[in-house]
């Protein structure tokens, strides 16, 4: 997947995608963006770009062929190596214990 980069934004933009909100959303909005030094359109392409990238790297198909699957399953099924700072924290109470 090729991510968003900023020579796509230098682009001129030519398609325009409409949405309907509730005032509410549309002022909360607002309120981000100006936090941010942005206007509501960079605002919401920027966000809806980030979070469109992070749905679809999160579905990503890995193919293996059989022996690289066999070689991730012995490691996936092999004990782990010792690892002294993971066995203090899954030693240690929580602090809300």
């Amino acid at each position: 997947m090729k991510p968003h980069s900023a020579a796509s934004e230098n682009q001129t933009r030519d398609v325009t995608i409409n949405i309907r909100v509730h005032r509410a959303q549309r002022d909360l909005i607002d309120r981000a963006a100006e936090a941010l030094g942005k206007n509501r359109s960079d605002f919401m392409l920027e966000t809806v770009c980030r979070e469109a990238e992070a749905v679809l790297l999160d579905r990503r198909l890995f193919i293996v062929d059989d022996e690289q699957f066999q070689q991730f399953v012995e490691l996936l099924n092999a004990p782990p190596l010792a690892n002294e700072n993971l066995r203090q924290l899954l030693t240690t109470k929580a602090p809300w214990e």
